[in-house]
């Protein structure tokens, strides 16, 4: 049988009762800490409702990530413009607003926070496509496609630095530690995954070791920052950090579902790139422990030889197995565990956005 060790503190049968409609929350009464809400489905999930209340706030960011961006040398400007530019939510710095909001904190050092946020996640974006030779991300061409490999290295890396000269300028030691320790386990994520290319006995717990590292790490820090900035207890800070890093987790295992059911036209990116690099995502683990002999083979020797010349018959078998919506299920106890974890915030809108952000997650489709 397959089974998801570590996808959440509750397993899904548990989460879903705590998620009874109607229910209250006393912690002291509660000794499992969880935390009662509606289903998912009781929840407001569009994302563009969620968005829009940062948007002011965003259009701060944007002022910054552009004063900021000004190098004196052309190319490095022009680099990080494409990429910046290239579309996306940009959930992390929206996090980072929200959980603010949440708080009731409204300093200017969540603009600068937001841009560092957004410096940090394009640097990664610069440095996965040289490292997995992407040529297509968010509908275009990639950065190292337009520009070739040593412009998209070094900018990435100026955005990286720039960043820390950003993060520097709010003088605050708890902030710096926060995301100079994400820094370092997001590369630590980038080498983990490294090791395990073509490696078809991957199991699920070394997958969700890479994922809460390479992509949930951000998420967590972005949304544990705007405790910090509001000076929140610790609990509250820990809810918001738990907040980001379940979110995170549950927005990868959803990518690494749509790389094999996805419509590339909404996506932006190439059907079967995670097959062609070589990465043992979820949707495959899992159809590894659930298919034949013959549907393992067929999926290792894909993972081994990081080939998509059976593409199709891949994409078959994750189907045919019930992979994918294993996946789905592991990402919903992550939205639930991020909806349990955003309920200790006080009650209003921006709250709400956070929630409904995680409902959304779930009919994520690019």
């Amino acid at each position: 049988m397959f089974r998801r060790p570590g996808w959440a503190t509750t397993n899904l049968a548990e989460s879903t009762a705590c998620h009874a409609p109607g229910a209250s929350y006393n912690r002291a009464s509660h000794p499992s800490g969880c935390i009662a809400k509606p289903a998912l489905s009781a929840i407001p999930n569009s994302t563009t409702t969620a968005l829009a209340l940062v948007a002011e706030d965003m259009r701060e960011v944007d002022a910054v990530i552009a004063r900021r961006l000004d190098s004196g040398v052309p190319l490095v400007g022009e680099v990080a413009r494409y990429i910046i530019s290239s579309g996306g939510k940009r959930l992390r710095p929206a996090l980072l607003l929200l959980g603010a909001g949440a708080l009731g904190y409204s300093g200017a050092d969540r603009f600068t926070l937001a841009a560092v946020v957004e410096f940090i996640h394009t640097a990664t974006l610069l440095h996965d496509d040289v490292v997995d030779g992407s040529t297509l991300r968010r509908g275009r061409a990639t950065a190292n496609e337009h520009f070739g490999n040593p412009a998209s290295v070094l900018v990435g890396d100026f955005l990286y630095s720039r960043a820390f000269q950003m993060m520097v300028d709010c003088n605050d030691m708890r902030v710096m530690q926060i995301l100079a320790n994400a820094t370092n386990v997001i590369a630590e994520g980038e080498v983990l995954q490294l090791m395990n290319m073509h490696d078809a006995s991957l199991t699920e717990a070394d997958y969700l070791r890479v994922i809460r590292s390479k992509t949930a790490k951000l998420f967590e820090a972005s949304s544990q920052l705007s405790a910090v900035l509001a000076r929140a207890d610790a609990q509250t800070e820990s809810a918001l950090a738990e907040y980001g890093q379940a979110l995170g987790t549950a927005f990868q295992v959803i990518d690494d579902v749509l790389d094999y059911e996805g419509d590339v036209a909404e996506m932006g990116k190439n059907l079967g790139d995670d097959l062609r690099e070589g990465k043992a995502t979820l949707p495959l683990i899992a159809a590894m422990q659930r298919g034949t002999p013959a549907q393992r083979d067929v999926v290792r020797e894909a993972i081994e030889n990081g080939s998509v010349d059976h593409l199709d018959r891949v994409i078959t078998i994750v189907r045919e197995t019930g992979s994918l919506q294993v996946a789905r299920e592991a990402a919903q106890a992550e939205a639930r565990r991020a909806i349990t974890a955003a309920s200790q915030l006080p009650d209003n809108d921006h709250t709400r956005g956070l929630l409904g952000l995680a409902s959304q997650l779930l009919a994520r489709r690019s």
